[in-house]
């Protein structure tokens, strides 16, 4: 199964950064596309796993309560 791509543009300083970083990979990675798109899942993956434990959330509500932004 294929997936869609699209296009998105970096400076060629990054680029030649990311090309660097491929070739010291020794074959993990076979691409620069290949590189940015294993980075960028891991950032999202990562950003998604930042949640809240419930006492975290618990936590953050009294404060909100004691500074009176809800009830």
């Amino acid at each position: 199964m294929s997936e869609d791509k699209i296009a998105v543009y970096i400076t060629r300083e990054l680029y030649d950064k990311i090309a660097e970083q491929v070739e010291k990979s020794h074959g993990v990675f076979k691409s620069v596309d290949e590189y940015v798109n294993f980075a960028l899942k891991e950032l999202l993956e990562k950003e998604e796993s930042n949640v809240f434990t419930p006492e975290e959330e618990e936590e953050i509500k009294k404060r909100l309560r004691s500074l009176g932004y809800i009830a």
